[in-house]
């Protein structure tokens, strides 16, 4: 795989439409935190998202895995944040303003948007999320859902193996 990751388009579905084949190429890598740390910085530089990272089950709580941006929260727990509530309702969540999801943590006050998607292992229990950021009030809608549902999926082939 080369080490640069080309995005072609002006719509949102055509750049997931160049990227996704490259992301399955850098799934094919084995060890499984350098396959996901790089799907998730094509995914942050390929989408100019501001923010793009795993949180990875462990316990109670999620912790903070491979991720591209600023510094970000290391531990979230049951139910709590955007990225929690995915977790424990077992489904994608699109924040349009995160100021108003209540219980939001703002690991970055530069953050105004985030869609989270839960990550199902073998026995289809949560066992990492997605969580993608943006600097801008409703920046995420369905074409996201779509392609970072099968971006879901690349990483779900990576992790239950």
């Amino acid at each position: 795989m080369a080490e640069t990751i080309i995005v072609s388009g002006t719509s949102k579905q055509e750049k997931y439409k160049s990227l996704l084949p490259q992301l399955k190429a850098l799934a094919e890598e084995p060890a499984q935190y350098a396959a996901m740390g790089n799907i998730i910085s094509a995914l942050k530089y390929g989408m100019n998202f501001f923010w793009a990272g795993i949180y990875i089950v462990k316990n109670d709580e999620l912790i903070l895995g491979p991720f591209q941006g600023t510094v970000a929260c290391t531990r979230i727990g049951f139910g709590k944040g955007v990225c929690g509530y995915a977790w424990e309702n077992k489904k994608t969540v699109i924040v349009d303003d995160v100021n108003t999801f209540e219980g939001h943590i703002a690991c970055s006050t530069e953050s105004k948007s985030e869609m989270v998607l839960p990550v199902f292992g073998r026995n289809g229990e949560v066992i990492m999320v997605l969580d993608i950021d943006s600097t801008h009030l409703a920046d995420f809608d369905s074409t996201d859902e779509v392609y970072l549902t099968e971006v879901v999926h690349i990483i779900e082939g990576i992790v239950n193996i």
